[in-house]
């Protein structure tokens, strides 16, 4: 039985939606007025494999995800850069296809645009205006009046009247509460506006992913995940506009994942430590980057460094090493068989995920297989038969179709990593290779003394050779 950690009741509860077997799940997604970083790539991964394992267990799930391409930050970015407003968000977010793209991530069924809704927008406004939870300003704006959703604070934990005495305001005079939010805010000069009841003006962020949400999925629904840094104000106030608007419960599980740090702190352009995805691109693979978010449950923090990353690299390549090996001798079998050693693989896979997807446990348990997969694959005496190599292969196959990783071909994806690698490096491949060959001459003229001086040299360049059958095989320490 799947359980899920939920928000709402700080605790774990069986998985049971709503409709039978189908799901529904939004997703906040990106405010585009930048390139993602790492920490959108985190909350990404994540889902990504929440919905692969729910499709695996055998559900059919609706993904919708939300692009916010009208906010404060993206009007001051373009205008800082001189363009439109449109012209900013279309191209990040074509940058933040090109980003999860490369990290294998499934695109959702539906992808909503803030712009693309400003009638189902509207119309919820004037719905929580109609039932007295909301009031327009003499300004064109349009404030959700707080203190009438008794049930204001239930997702934070946090208390109405103290929210009021213990935080700060800059109260806008036309508010009749500090705490209430903007629905709809009236326009001001040169800033993109829409026409609407209260007078020209844009919405205000919360209000989209509530009317955006319950378009496509319903009034209720299953599951609405984010990041935990989403939690307040942003989901307490879609719960409120929504359960408002529609006087119905809004989602019944709240998924939230955990912050990102880089090298121990928090992620900041400030602090010169903001990396995008498509940097971080640059230096590591990405089956290395989501490999390394997945080593981490998704509600618990994760720090991003450079030495965890290069741990990860070698696991990766250690793991595709093992793979090529196994594939030769499954490539001999008849059918794959499955023995007790995958069986049980598999049990510790699924028992793990349906645990609130620990992906973590997943993780050790792969790292476990291929410990005993190159125990045993070296001795004709311990090695498991063509077919049993083939129903391990299966195994991790049909595990690495959730996590997203182990799919490639060993070869290729071990040439790509060293491509990174060299260019990390400042180290050109031609350079390595010459020098693999002029140590083979070396030990063709038993001048063992100078080839073992050509190893100690590739050593010095943090490179290992390895000789073999088939010839000199070389690899980054």
């Amino acid at each position: 039985m799947l359980r899920i950690y939920n928000s709402m009741s700080e605790k774990k509860e069986d998985f049971v939606p709503l409709n039978g077997k189908n799901v529904g799940l939004y997703a906040c997604g990106m405010t585009v007025y930048d390139k993602p970083h790492i920490g959108h790539a985190r909350k990404e991964v994540a889902i990504d494999l929440i919905v692969n394992y729910l499709k695996y267990s055998g559900f059919s799930v609706t993904y919708v995800r939300n692009f916010t391409d009208i906010d404060d930050k993206i009007i001051a970015r373009a205008n800082e850069r001189g363009i439109d407003f449109r012209a900013l968000t279309e191209e990040n977010i074509d940058a933040f296809y090109k980003a999860m793209d490369a990290l294998g991530l499934a695109r959702p069924d539906i992808e909503p645009k803030a712009t693309a809704h400003i009638g189902e927008i509207i119309s919820m406004v004037q719905k929580l205006i109609d039932k007295g939870f909301a009031y327009p300003t003499s300004d064109g704006s349009v404030y959700f009046a707080v203190e009438k959703f008794k049930g204001y604070g239930k997702l934070s934990g946090r208390k109405l009247d103290e929210m009021i005495s213990g935080t700060r305001f800059d109260v806008e005079e036309s508010k009749q509460n500090p705490l209430d939010f903007a629905l709809w805010k009236a326009s001001k000069p040169g800033e993109p506006k829409w026409e609407s009841p209260w007078g020209e003006g844009r919405p205000g962020w919360h209000i989209e992913c509530s009317a955006m949400s319950t378009k496509y999925l319903g009034d209720s629904f299953d599951i609405h995940a984010g990041g935990r840094d989403l939690i307040f104000p942003h989901h307490e106030n879609e719960i409120a506009q929504a359960e408002c608007a529609t006087g119905k419960p809004f989602a019944k599980y709240w998924v939230h994942n955990g912050f990102l740090t880089v090298e121990g702190e928090k992620m900041s352009k400030s602090l010169h430590n903001f990396i995008t995805v498509e940097d971080a691109l640059k230096q590591y693979h990405a089956e290395v980057l989501r490999y390394f978010m997945l080593s981490t449950h998704y509600r618990t923090p994760i720090d991003f460094s450079m030495a965890n990353l290069k741990d990860t690299e070698k696991k990766i390549c250690y793991f595709y090493n093992t793979l090529k090996t196994l594939n030769q001798f499954a490539a001999k079998a008849a059918k794959p068989v499955r023995n007790e050693k995958a069986t049980e693989f598999i049990n510790e896979f699924k028992e793990a995920m349906d645990d609130d997807f620990n992906s973590a446990r997943v993780v050790a348990a792969l790292f476990n297989l291929f410990k005993h997969l190159n125990e045993v694959l070296v001795s004709k005496k311990t090695r498991p038969t063509p077919d049993e190599c083939a129903g391990f292969a299966e195994a991790i196959k049909e595990v690495g179709g959730v996590m997203g990783v182990l799919l490639r071909d060993p070869d290729e994806i071990t040439n790509e990593i060293k491509e990174i690698q060299l260019n990390r490096y400042g180290i050109k491949r031609e350079e390595i290779e010459e020098m693999i060959e002029k140590r083979k001459a070396f030990r063709a003229e038993k001048n063992f003394e100078m080839a073992d001086k050509m190893r100690e040299e590739l050593l010095e360049k943090g490179i290992s050779i390895q000789d073999t059958p088939a010839g000199t095989e070389w690899s980054f320490n």
